[in-house]
């Protein structure tokens, strides 16, 4: 097994397993993460030795998505923020790899995966959750929109009406309406989740693993025609509500622990 800080990089037989872990902030994305998760996936599609991926998180979270620390201190000192550029630049090379990789790519979700910890995780092929797992589209909390692919993917897993009420709401969908609903495909209980979801791996990495590829290049292709273009359009317009009053007004309320007082622009 080899260590990259802040993602643990493991190899299980053919199976590869990405463990992000900051465990202190519930596996927040922070830049050194987004770096090195982009550079462990280009090095997996690469690796013909590797025949699954599991990206997994360590501690009590899969992850609670972009870290705001170095958001609220721009916004302190009245800096331009200019969020469709860092989804360019960190989220979508992530996203856009695990959707080309030719190989089963598992999210093994073992706790809360919120905003863009949520959206890495319907960006694979399969999600597998523990029990305590929960699947959250908080962005409207921070007074931003549905980024890192979210907005293409979840409405394809669990509907138009669902997935518009998971992101006005908030609300947190646990491990087994997940099921029910289509976004993750089994759960298991806490205490068995790892080896389960290593067993599932296993037996993906050792099966057609080349008819899987063309599987999933056929389900690409049916489901991401514009997909491109959907990118671009989400930048743009997670670009203009970073610029709100209200995305200033989340931030804050975050790193006070209180309620943000939304004003709507």
């Amino acid at each position: 097994m080899t260590s990259l800080s802040p993602l643990r990089v493991e190899r299980d037989a053919a199976v590869t397993i990405l463990t992000l872990d900051r465990p202190d902030v519930l596996n927040a994305f922070n830049e050194s993460l987004t770096e090195a998760l982009n550079a462990a996936l280009a090095d997996c599609a690469s690796d013909a030795k590797t025949r699954a991926v599991v990206i997994t998180g360590s501690g009590r979270a899969f992850s609670a998505g972009q870290d705001l620390d170095d958001r609220l201190s721009t916004i302190e000192k009245g800096g331009d923020l200019h969020l469709g550029d860092e989804l360019r630049r960190r989220y979508h090379p992530a996203i856009a790899a695990i959707r080309a990789m030719r190989k089963p790519v598992i999210a093994a979700v073992n706790g809360v995966a919120a905003g863009a910890g949520l959206g890495l995780a319907i960006a694979c092929d399969v999600r597998l959750a523990a029990g305590s797992a929960t699947f959250r589209a908080a962005w409207g909390r921070v007074g931003l929109v549905p980024d890192a692919g979210s907005a293409f993917f979840l409405p394809r897993l669990v509907g138009w009406g669902r997935a518009f009420d998971m992101v006005l709401t908030g609300e947190p969908v646990s491990a087994d309406e997940a099921v029910r609903i289509g976004l993750a495909s089994r759960v298991w209980p806490d205490a068995d989740f790892e080896s389960r979801w290593r067993a599932y791996a296993s037996v993906l990495a050792n099966g057609a693993t080349e008819a899987f590829a063309l599987t999933k290049e056929g389900l690409n292709l049916a489901m991401a025609r514009g997909f491109s273009e959907f990118l671009e359009t989400e930048a743009e317009l997670q670009d203009r509500a970073g610029r709100t009053g209200d995305y200033a007004r989340g931030v804050r309320a975050f790193a006070a622990k209180r309620k943000p007082q939304f004003e709507g622009r």
